[in-house]
């Protein structure tokens, strides 16, 4: 399940403001690359809305099926909040899994003769 965290505005290159929610699954126990040592985190991504501000504050705490997965991308820049900057080629996305649930449940009907 994923839970909405919270909500941001941001601004089209056309100058155009809208909203994204702060998507968040479930806590997670990762190893530490650096030290070895285990952490807990959690996956978080943003998902454009065509909702105004109060309904995205109105929706903070709903959940929803699904999962956050890592996906590949084209390199880009990203600044950590100590200043450094990084290169990553991945971004986080929100994947719904309805339809693959619908379909591992769906019977499809026999041809009658």
């Amino acid at each position: 399940m994923i839970s909405v965290a919270d909500y941001a505005k941001r601004t089209t290159k056309q100058g155009e403001d809208f909203y994204v929610l702060i998507l968040q699954g479930g806590v997670e126990v990762v190893k530490s690359q650096n030290t070895g040592k285990m952490y807990f985190t959690a996956k978080k991504c943003s998902v454009p809305t065509t909702f105004d501000e109060t309904t995205c504050q109105s929706v903070i705490g709903c959940q929803f099926p699904g999962t956050i997965k890592k996906v590949a991308c084209e390199p880009y820049e990203y600044q950590l909040e100590d200043g450094k900057r990084i290169t990553l080629e991945h971004t986080w996305q929100y994947v719904d899994n309805t339809e693959e649930m619908v379909k591992e449940h769906v019977v499809e009907e026999a041809e009658v003769i």
